[in-house]
């Protein structure tokens, strides 16, 4: 069974895949979570997704700090309509992580 399940997006953020060990550094200094980096998605507009996992066991802890952050369930984008943002490619692949 796959242990990271929890997709997450955090809009706006950028990490760079040569800073991956530092941004699960920090999500589990932060937090208290373990992450997984996804990958970076650039939207038509300009802006730069950042696209995670929450491992299963921390998923609980992490939902309401996540909030202060604006950090973003990817069954989120989808249930309030803007998955339109992303490029189609990214939707298809995460269509059904949830």
């Amino acid at each position: 069974m796959k242990q990271f399940n929890q997709l997450c997006v955090w809009p706006a953020t950028i990490v760079g895949k040569d800073n991956v060990q530092a941004f699960n550094d920090f999500m589990r200094d932060e937090f208290g979570v373990r992450s997984a980096y996804e990958c970076e998605v650039e939207l038509a507009d300009g802006r730069n997704d950042l696209l995670f996992f929450i491992h299963n066991d921390d998923v609980m802890k992490f939902a309401v700090k996540r909030l202060e952050y604006g950090i973003r369930w990817w069954e989120d984008v989808f249930y309030n309509n803007q998955e339109s943002q992303y490029p189609h490619h990214i939707t298809q692949k995460y269509k059904k992580t949830w």
